[in-house]
């Protein structure tokens, strides 16, 4: 029977003369098409049968990955870029414990996702049925909040409560165990499904107080500076963080996630800061009186001696979640608000000009003598910086831009020009090899008409290519640029650093032909290993309609500088000339 178009609270008039029932199955695909979902990334299995022959009808386009994992990846790259909640559904037993990763990885950076995965029929649970796992337990640790249906009448209210949970606050990743014979039974009642979450409070704004607060510290400051973090791009507030900033002319450090915050040609971002940050960014958090922290939860890669971080400022720390103030970094002014509404407030506020000009010009200054360079190549190895630098260039600064996790991913940040939020597709808390691919997969399919570039090293890429199967299906242009040094980079730069150059399993000893593994894929593949092709192969490959894979040849020496080693004060950095 074929579902009403109305709201399951509000029937018209013939449906309530006449009895309708309803299958788990149907009422789920509703709810989806309720919530505006764009697509649904997932792999079916016998527990979600039911749900996959309601998927049929394509009422929400639903996009087959080759893992769960990838599933799980390619929803985070669509929420990363839309702001959006990414859906994600997956068989029951394998099939859902192959998706821990990436919720981990959602939960950690904050991402938007509803994931759901299937459980064998009620009667069978908790007794080892075939392919049974506990998910509730397994994931109350990475979700913001976790179901299990237990009621057909149920789904439509918990649907709209996994939603309303996972994109609202400091977004994450709700999971919603789904028992298989829920899918297949009816009802003709549907639980209302107004919102009643009494636990569940947000705090938007900051008080007026607080604005002032902040406004009287930057006038009785002489070295201020601002940290974003992916709170700003969250709160899609990279106008506003930008118009702060050059209001009272305070130099911007940006953390890994917070890249796009303010973009990079403005004369006050100082860079990224932390252990491969800029010499002028970790010298400002260094030497700063004030410090005001925008939606960074001053992780260890930021903060990696906490108390000789900023210890002779005053810090404020404007976070939507109230469990971050005062969690690594003591605070002397705790916002508890968006960051978005803190900055609009400011912005509003009634203050004459606060400009700290001899502060301003010493942080351009060490920006300018100290910017991230490298050594112009010398051998057949390509520079990876100056391949990044170029595909920069002819993306103009406006590509989406998914990384894997390691060298690359750092040499991405470094010198990829990036303009406003939802640009950086990585993953930050978790650092999750495999994620690079499948999240650009999932941005392309959120913006069909953007570029997307995946910067990827070969240890990252040969855990998750097989997603490259999508491309061809769906005429995906993506850019994949594979940084290739037949090693784990950076695992094997900290082994050269701090273990004796003692390189245990770090260098592969065999790989495949990746311009052979891509032609199989239907995807078009450039390779670059000498330094006379590399403009003329980038300009042909990002001409060229269609996605493609480019090989770049790079040095297996090649370190990623500066560096500030594990559990060292930010100013102590290496490799800065």
């Amino acid at each position: 029977m074929a579902l009403s178009t109305k709201s399951y609270n509000e029937p018209d008039e013939a449906t309530k003369e006449k009895t309708y029932t309803y299958t788990g199955a149907e009422l789920l695909v509703q709810s989806f098409v309720d919530q505006k979902v764009e697509f649904i990334f997932g792999y079916p299995g016998g527990a979600v049968l039911p749900l996959y022959d309601a998927f049929y009808d394509g009422k929400v386009p639903h996009i087959l990955t080759r893992h769960e994992q990838g599933a799980v990846h390619a929803a985070e790259g669509y929420a990363r870029v839309t702001g959006k909640p990414g859906v994600v559904v997956v068989t029951s037993g394998p099939g859902a414990t192959n998706t821990i990763t990436g919720i981990a990885d959602a939960m950690s950076d904050s991402i938007p996702l509803v994931v759901i995965t299937g459980q064998v029929h009620r009667p069978g649970i908790g007794k080892d049925a075939f392919q049974e796992a506990d998910l509730l337990s397994m994931t109350t640790p990475i979700t913001k909040h976790n179901y299990q249906v237990k009621d057909v009448k149920d789904i439509p209210r918990i649907i709209n409560e996994a939603f309303h949970i996972a994109s609202t606050g400091r977004k994450g990743p709700v999971v919603i165990d789904f028992p298989k014979d829920i899918g297949v039974l009816e009802t003709i009642e549907v639980t209302p499904k107004d919102l009643d979450l009494p636990g569940y409070n947000l705090n938007l704004n900051p008080e007026d107080k607080e604005i002032e607060q902040i406004i009287n510290m930057i006038k009785v400051a002489e070295k201020p500076v601002i940290l974003s973090g992916a709170g700003v791009n969250h709160a899609e507030a990279s106008k506003e963080l930008t118009e702060f900033a050059n209001k009272y002319k305070i130099p911007v450090v940006n953390t890994l996630l917070g890249l796009g915050s303010i973009p990079y040609s403005d004369p006050l971002f100082l860079g990224m800061g932390g252990m491969h940050g800029s010499y002028a960014s970790n010298m400002a958090l260094t030497e700063c009186d004030l410090l005001i922290n925008f939606g960074s939860r001053f992780d260890d890669r930021l903060a990696s001696n906490p108390d000789e971080f900023a210890k002779d400022a005053k810090v404020i720390h404007v976070d939507i979640d109230p469990c971050e103030i005062n969690k690594v970094i003591p605070t002397d002014l705790g916002v508890i608000a968006d960051a978005k509404h803190t900055l609009e407030a400011l912005l509003d506020y009634d203050a004459h000009e606060l400009v700290h000009h001899e502060w301003y010009e010493h942080c351009l200054s060490n920006k300018a003598t100290y910017p991230f360079k490298y050594d112009q190549p010398t051998d057949d190895f390509i520079k990876p910086q100056q391949a990044i630098e170029y595909i920069g260039k002819i993306t103009n600064g406006d590509a989406l831009v998914a990384t894997d996790v390691g060298q690359h991913q750092m040499w991405a940040a470094q010198y990829y020009p990036f303009k406003t939020h939802g640009q950086i597709i990585t993953s930050g808390g978790l650092g999750t090899m495999g994620f690079g691919i499948p999240a650009a997969i999932g941005a392309k399919f959120a913006y069909p008409d953007k570029t997307v570039v995946a910067f990827v090293g070969d240890g990252g890429f040969q855990m998750t290519n097989q997603e490259m199967a999508i491309l061809n299906e769906f005429n995906n242009d993506i850019k994949i640029v594979l940084i290739n040094n037949g090693t784990l980079g950076m695992v094997k730069q900290w082994q050269d650093k701090f273990f004796n150059q003692r390189f245990s399993h770090s260098v592969f000893n065999g790989q495949p032909d990746f311009m052979k593994l891509s032609e199989s894929y239907g995807v078009k593949g450039f390779m670059i290993d000498s330094n006379d092709k590399l403009e003329s192969t980038l300009d042909e490959a990002f001409q060229y309609k269609g996605p493609a894979l480019i090989e770049i040849r790079i040095s297996p020496t090649e370190p990623v500088l500066p560096m500030v080693p594990s559990g060292q004060p930010n100013y102590k950095m290496e490799g800065v000339e």
